[in-house]
């Protein structure tokens, strides 16, 4: 019987090897050997089987596809995805000289077997290795025909940022597909300053004790985030046992990748247990958009999978899709392959006959020779399956890659919304977006509202304290001096102050319970560098720190810190003496420029009435002495409103009215500062502020430990010598008295919160300047720590509430000394304060005289254009005379010209009518002399 089932084996063998040969002869085969490797005994195993048969099945019956030419499979089964038997089961199917292999399922078989697929030249078609780092550069004939888990992630990415999440936890089959997944997914989730927290990698094998051991620790950690990655065999028992632990109930957030809505779409009679397991969990499902070849081929479904083995009907999932259409993009790079004249050939590889072991029978392995111009023409495929589009783009990927995203709520599932790569989340499907413009804005992403795990619609917060038994190290500053703000509680562990009072006061106002210690930072003796506390929070030896600690640049770049709850920057305090009043006290209201352009608009308003009244009003003429002193009289008179010379001319009234509102303004002002300054304490200091100080080469003082050295040297540029490290107040205010005279120092800087305390007890001290700095007090937490945010959040409501106007009140309100409420030198008028007067005045001058030339002009033209003609017609005639003349008649009174232009009217009238009496007579005798010269004749 062995010898019978031997030769058998012999013949088809030679069988085989005889289709080979035949093969070769022909130059278009009436068959095509094609290899199909995938497990065979799971329900997705079964239908994948189902699908890719009745692809086959389809492609042979359609004579519009590879002609004649017949697709000859050969189904091998890979042993539940096993490294080394995937190597002999692959070997088994590429020794029949196949020309293209659709498979393996797996992304570990794909790893395995690749590398004979490159050294043999023979295209593999993957449908479901989604491993991102299975590259085609890598990996040259691997062909992904699905999309591959990067999209996934980014879509899981989108997903966490749009929930507000900072950081998930992943559970993950320790394989190539899971670690390269769960890497891929850390990388998005950078991206979007966000990150895994915490790594639970399970076995490809693990027992249900070993997946509750891995949940334990997750359930001990911080996220309340998950991330399951796994397979359609492992992942239900992830939540199973989830379930079991109580982590499936409300505050967790569970997303699964595609394998969930794969067993769900496949399982069509999921048991209610098995539902009850996954309640409110989010999975994605690759995306595949309806057309009538997917609705065919779902009625064709039913009929398919009506008779399965294990009579147990089996659903429709992407994944079958997939490989249905891999077997048409096979079907469709043939026909073109053979379409170009192209022939099937194999050849022995020299490197596998060098290899010497009767047992392997390494020489029945060929290389397909034509397997680069195959797998050209599989890139180049651009059809329309019942997945959709199917076409490649320049990075080997197919286009168009999108997923649903599935809420599991009850009995069943529910879409609340999509992904692409295109438009990020929406609610509406992909291929509708992709006829309009690309938007990645916050705004347009959008989903439906979840039903979450505990059957609760309200978002989950994502964190919880770790349920580890730990509590939170804040750490406290312990400085030697304002205790107001914060100190230790003699002979306890307990703290007080202004920072602390808030800090419980936010986080009362939480939802949930902190566990919390406060732990003093600093020996007391002297203040502890603030910037090192920050950074012994990014080494892990505090959960966070609360107390004065200024929010600077330097210090954001290591830690989060939350809402300023009091504003404070840096100022200058130098010491004032007040200022005593001198015998030119009375020019201080007014700068030297306010007083010069004053004094230049009473002369020009003087000069301008005096032209417009000059003409008409008697009180405006005389010898030119007299009008001097007339014009400078009448112009300082009006600041007194005590002018004897009145207007006639509208012109001058009209000037006269405009400036006298200015003089009242001006007079008004002028009262007024020179009260203030005769009446009110003047303090006086050589020190301006930090620019003053900044030229100068004195001593400066600053608080030991604050920011302040730092940003003196390094933003402002101050020498390091010349700054002096004070420790108490005292100490600052003695070495201000002193001054650098005496070795102590001209100025003192420090946060304005310090200051107003410092300065409330000590009058001959005062802020000089304005604040140099825009800093604010926050608490510090490590980075992208929810509990920065939810603080800020109270921080704000107490804000609003008053609250933390009461505390402030309560700590910081003290009697502010006498000589704070004194004017810090004399605060003079400006001419920047009235020029919008000055300008109007000047405005109103020059029309007034603009206007008046004009009438003046008219007048002269009138009464003198005989004379201008005459002028005109004159050689001897020239500008400077007619100047002249114009000159002397707008000196002239104007009753003047009106009576002598009278009289020259009346002169031409007697003129005229002598003149027509005269010519009248001449008529009369020349017509006499003419009849007698007609007699004569």
């Amino acid at each position: 019987m062995i010898k019978v089932w031997l030769l058998a084996l012999i013949v088809l063998s030679n069988g085989y090897a005889s289709t080979g040969a035949g093969m070769n002869k022909s130059r278009i085969p009436d068959f095509v050997n094609i290899g199909a490797l995938f497990s065979f005994n799971t329900s997705i195993g079964r239908s994948i089987k189902i699908a890719i048969e009745a692809a086959v099945k389809d492609v042979n019956s359609n004579p519009d596809i590879l002609g004649q030419t017949k697709l000859n499979l050969s189904l091998q089964e890979d042993s539940r995805y096993k490294g080394f038997l995937s190597i002999a089961e692959v070997l088994q199917v590429m020794a029949r000289q196949t020309v293209a292999i659709i498979g393996p399922h797996s992304s570990v078989t794909a790893h395995v077997i690749t590398h004979i697929a490159n050294e043999l030249q023979v295209p593999l078609l993957s449908f479901s290795a989604f491993d991102p780092t299975l590259s085609s550069l890598q990996f040259p004939f691997f062909i992904r025909t699905c999309h591959s888990d990067l999209y996934q992630m980014t879509a899981i990415a989108d997903i966490v940022e749009h929930y507000g999440w900072k950081e998930v936890i992943a559970v993950y089959i320790d394989d190539d597909n899971g670690r390269n997944g769960i890497s891929t997914l850390g990388d998005k989730l950078a991206e979007k300053r966000c990150r895994i927290s915490y790594k639970a990698p399970l076995s490809p094998e693990a027992s249900l004790e070993e997946i509750t051991n891995v949940l334990v620790q997750v359930a001990l950690a911080e996220s309340r985030v998950i991330v399951v990655h796994a397979n359609t065999q492992w992942g239900p028992k992830v939540f199973t046992v989830a379930n079991n632990l109580g982590m499936m109930g409300t505050g967790y957030a569970w997303i699964a990748t595609a394998f969930l809505s794969a067993v769900l779409d496949i399982q069509n009679h999921i048991s209610s247990d098995a539902m009850v397991e996954i309640q409110g969990v989010l999975t994605l499902r690759i995306y595949t958009p309806d057309s009538k070849l997917k609705r065919n081929f779902v009625s064709k479904w039913k009929n398919l999978t009506s008779g399965d083995n294990a009579n147990v009907p089996l659903g429709l999932s992407f994944v079958a899709l997939y490989a249905y259409d891999t077997v048409y993009m096979l079907a469709h790079a043939l026909d073109a392959f053979f379409k170009q004249g192209n022939q099937i050939t194999f050849s022995t590889d020299s490197k596998l006959s060098s290899l010497h072991g009767d047992n392997l029978h390494l020489d029945a392995l060929k290389i397909f020779n034509e397997g680069n111009l195959l797998r050209s023409n599989i890139y180049d495929v651009n059809m329309t399956g019942v997945s959709g589009p199917i076409k490649y783009t320049s990075d080997r990927n197919l286009v168009n890659p999108a997923y649903e995203i599935i809420n599991v709520v009850g009995t069943g599932t529910r879409r609340i919304g999509y992904w692409s790569n295109y438009s990020g989340l929406s609610v509406v499907p992909p291929e509708t977006l992709y006829s309009k413009p690309a938007k990645f804005s916050w705004q347009n992403q959008k989903l439906f509202p979840v039903i979450w795990p505990g059957n609760t619609d309200k978002k989950p917060r994502g964190w919880v304290f770790p349920n580890n038994g730990r509590i939170l190290k804040i750490g406290v500053p312990k400085g030697v001096f304002y205790h107001e703000f914060i100190s230790q509680i003699k002979g306890t562990d307990l703290f007080e102050g202004f920072c602390i009072d808030v800090f419980l006061a936010a986080v009362n106002l939480l939802s949930y319970a902190v566990p919390y210690k406060f732990v003093p930072y600093g020996v007391g003796k002297n203040n502890p560098s603030i910037t090192e506390l920050i950074r012994l929070i990014t080494s892990g030896e505090f959960d966070g720190a609360v107390g004065d600690i200024a929010i600077t640049t330097e210090r954001t770049r290591m830690v989060d810190f939350t809402q300023p709850y009091i504003e404070s920057g840096l100022v200058v305090v130098a010491p004032v003496r007040r200022a005593e009043t001198n015998a030119l006290a009375f020019l201080a209201p007014f700068t030297p420029r306010m007083w010069c352009v004053t004094a230049v608009f009473f002369i020009l308003v003087g000069a301008v009435v005096w032209i417009l009244e000059h003409r008409v009003n008697n009180e405006f003429r005389g010898p030119p002495k007299k009008q001097v002193v007339t014009v400078l009289w009448f112009s300082f008179s009006t600041m007194f409103f005590s002018h004897r010379e009145n207007t006639v001319s509208t012109l001058g009234r009209f000037v006269l009215i405009i400036w006298l509102f200015v003089v009242l303004i001006i007079n008004s002002s002028y009262t007024a500062s020179l009260t203030s300054i005769l009446t009110v304490q003047q303090l006086y200091s050589p020190i301006k502020g930090i620019e003053s100080l900044v030229n100068s080469k004195e001593p400066i003082g600053y608080t030991q430990g604050s920011f302040a050295r730092n940003y003196l040297v390094q933003e402002i540029g101050i020498d390091e010598s010349r700054l002096v490290p004070l420790t108490t107040p005292e100490e600052a205010a003695k070495e201000l008295r002193k001054g650098p005279q005496n070795g102590g120092v001209a100025a003192y800087i420090d946060e304005r919160a310090y200051m107003d305390i410092f300065l409330s007890s000590r009058c001959n001290l005062t802020v000089v300047g304005q604040e140099f700095t825009r800093n604010g007090w926050g608490f510090a937490f490590p980075r992208d720590s929810p509990l920065a945010v939810d603080l800020s959040t109270a921080i704000l409501q107490m804000i609003d509430s008053g609250d933390l106007q009461r505390i402030h009140d309560k700590w910081l309100l003290s009697t502010a000394c006498v000589s704070q409420g004194a004017k810090f030198e004399v605060e003079r008028l400006q001419l920047k304060s009235f020029w919008g007067l000055y300008v109007i005045c000047g405005l109103a001058c020059l029309l007034a005289l603009f206007i008046y030339l004009i009438q003046i002009w008219r007048q002269y033209y009138k009464h003198y254009s005989e004379e201008l003609e005459s002028t005109d017609q004159s050689s001897g005639s020239s500008r400077s005379s007619r100047l002249k003349t114009f000159l002397s008649f707008v000196d002239e009174k104007e009753e003047t010209i009106r009576s002598r232009s009278k009289r020259r009217k009346m002169e031409r009238i007697s003129y005229r009518s002598s003149e027509g009496s005269s010519s009248i007579n001449s008529n009369k005798g020349y017509a006499s002399r003419r009849s007698e010269f007609a007699s004569e004749v």
